[in-house]
């Protein structure tokens, strides 16, 4: 079970329409007064009595057509309009959405329901309520270089329960390509120590009888503490790793004793010793419940340090 945004959530609302048979001056006229950067186009269906939707155009669009039309007055949206209209329905989720989006070459989509236009979504919200789906589409892929050793971080203590593996792709520093991963199995302890820890004593995390009567219809895992795993992984990279920032999208709800994984990436290197890395959390059957990107610095490790490095064979 997972409360993804949907395209319902941020789309705009009633939608500024116009007919193909309105001039492009009437449709800049528009755009101005309301405000706006596009105009979908609409023509009415008698035999449905609905609003059919036929194209739509943008500022963009209307900016080009005036400069270039001898009678700007007269031209009309029907010759400007890009049409067929690339479209998504409103319970979609917002990163199928973006999808759409790069698949057509668009910055945005009508939101069509049963034929009827209901809506409208760009980009523009995409990076407002979700900038991790939209930056995820940015960052580095397919690597040149394949992570070719195994690095140990010396920790203060481990644990049976946990596992963790971090390979790299130079014996010599981090780079773009290296993978942390950190394991464990979380527990009812570990609920109830958050809990105290943190002083988020929620009762959907602690109360059972509380949490059946929720959405969930039972006890939760706290989300920060799933998080937290990030940082474990991160813990385990090479080197003195200090948090910059860290953006997360929380997917699915996790259940008490589950045994999940935490993976970090290096995705980019920004320079004086700060990295981009894609940070997620996968449960047990391998499907993310987190999402997340963060920057970390890392600086050289204490003399007193050990880092032990492999090759992989």
């Amino acid at each position: 079970m997972s409360y993804p945004i949907r395209v319902a959530d941020v789309m705009s609302a009633p939608v500024v329409t116009a007919a193909p048979n309105e001039t492009v001056a009437d449709a800049a006229g528009i755009l101005l007064e309301e405000d706006i950067n596009s105009v979908v186009i609409v023509e009415a269906d008698e035999v449905d009595e609905v609003h059919k939707v036929v194209g739509i155009a943008t500022g963009t669009d209307l900016i080009r057509a005036l400069d270039r039309s001898e009678s700007p007055r007269e031209k009309l949206l029907a010759d400007v309009m890009s049409a067929p209209v690339a479209t998504t329905d409103p319970a979609a989720e917002l990163k199928d959405a973006l999808e759409t989006m790069h698949d057509h070459g668009v910055a945005r989509l009508v939101v069509v329901e049963d034929d009827r236009l209901v809506g409208l979504v760009s980009t523009d919200d995409v990076i407002r309520y979700a900038p991790q789906v939209f930056h995820r589409r940015t960052l580095a892929t397919g690597y040149e270089s394949r992570p070719q050793y195994r690095a140990r971080q010396e920790t203060e203590y481990e644990h049976a329960d946990w596992t963790f593996e971090c390979s790299t792709v130079s014996a010599d520093g981090l780079s773009v390509g290296d993978r942390a991963e950190f394991s464990k199995t979380i527990s009812e302890a570990d609920v109830r120590s958050f809990a105290t820890a943190s002083g988020d004593t929620n009762r959907l995390h602690l109360d059972e009888r509380y949490a059946g009567e929720t959405r969930f219809g039972r006890r939760i895992v706290h989300g920060t503490l799933v998080s937290g795993l990030i940082s474990a992984a991160l813990a385990r990279l090479p080197g003195v790793t200090i948090y910059v920032s860290q953006d997360l999208a929380f997917l699915a709800p996790l259940d008490l004793g589950e045994r999940v994984t935490a993976v970090c990436e290096i995705v980019g290197e920004i320079g004086d010793r700060k990295f981009e890395l894609t940070t997620d959390v996968l449960d047990s059957d391998g499907e993310r419940v987190l999402e997340g990107e963060a920057t970390v610095l890392v600086d050289d490790e204490p003399e007193t340090a050990t880092v032990e490095v492999e090759a992989i064979a």
